[in-house]
């Protein structure tokens, strides 16, 4: 079954002062959660944690610049910037102060927010993903595995187009803990927004911003992030190595690996990784 949101969730576009229309839906009353999404899915990924958290927060889910029914600009594709289009949605939706949880991709806008706002974020989850220029990211780079960090360019738009459904389907089977996951359905839904028109040009600029995030990312280390930081990683992902990671930009993190999963955490371990993200956000309630 393909990812939903719940039908309470109201939708709008957000105007973005650094020129990108953020699709974004939220929904709840109470403490705020913004959730970021990652590569090969949208903000759809996140339903079944927004079904729970709906319940006692309000929930802010966008789709990143580039992805889903987001704009696809030319540029501002990195992270520092696209922290800008995060902080615009938070503000146009009446919020100022929240909680932030993100998964791959995001965790890196994520940490560019919380590092340019470190007074508007109350506590940070970030899930299974390295960040650009933050160790052990050279020896993270070396992995062959993780050859799609450099995989981009009119060339490489060129062989994937119209085949953006295999393109996708090497990432969710390299990075899953069980082959069934994720399934049929939710891979053809992704599979047809990627291969929207020009949506694989702005997915691939997501990695072409890499090198400028590491220098972004060099000068945010300098000031440890102070709000409570929970690191999730996928046992057969990056497991620990996320809480070591995060040690290396935050001096208060928590640590949680979630037992036989791999990247795709709201895929294929939902309840428990609810359970942990739960748990860290109600001392904020």
């Amino acid at each position: 079954m393909r990812p939903s949101l719940p039908a309470t969730f109201k939708a709008q576009t957000v105007a973005s002062p650094e020129g990108a229309e953020v699709f974004v839906r939220s929904s709840g009353s109470g403490p705020a959660v913004v959730l970021l999404h990652g590569y090969a899915e949208t903000s759809d990924s996140w339903a079944p944690l927004a079904a729970e958290l709906v319940k006692s927060y309000t929930v802010i889910v966008p789709d990143l610049r580039g992805i889903g029914r987001s704009s696809r600009p030319s540029g501002g594709y990195d992270k520092k910037t696209q922290a800008l289009d995060i902080r615009a949605v938070v503000t146009a939706l009446g919020q100022d102060r929240t909680s932030v949880v993100s998964h791959d991709i995001g965790i890196m806008v994520a940490y560019a927010y919380a590092a340019r706002h470190p007074d508007k974020v109350n506590r940070l989850v970030v899930m299974d993903a390295p960040l650009p220029g933050i160790a052990p990211w050279d020896e993270i780079l070396r992995n062959p595995a993780l050859w799609h960090f450099s995989f981009h360019g009119p060339d490489a738009e060129r062989l994937v187009e119209g085949r953006e459904r295999i393109y996708l389907d090497r990432i969710w089977n390299d990075f899953t803990g069980d082959p069934t996951k994720p399934d049929e359905a939710t891979r053809a839904f992704y599979a047809s927004q990627y291969a929207q028109p020009g949506a694989m040009r702005a997915g691939f600029a997501q990695f072409t911003a890499f090198a400028q995030d590491a220098e972004d990312n060099k000068v945010f280390q300098k000031t440890k992030l102070t709000m409570p930081v929970l690191a999730i990683g996928g046992e057969k992902s990056f497991g620990a190595t996320e809480a070591a990671v995060t040690r290396n930009v935050a001096v208060n993190v928590s640590e949680a690996v979630i037992p036989g999963a791999g990247h795709w955490l709201m895929e294929e371990s939902p309840k428990a990784t609810i359970a942990v993200i739960l748990d860290f956000l109600k001392d904020q309630r």
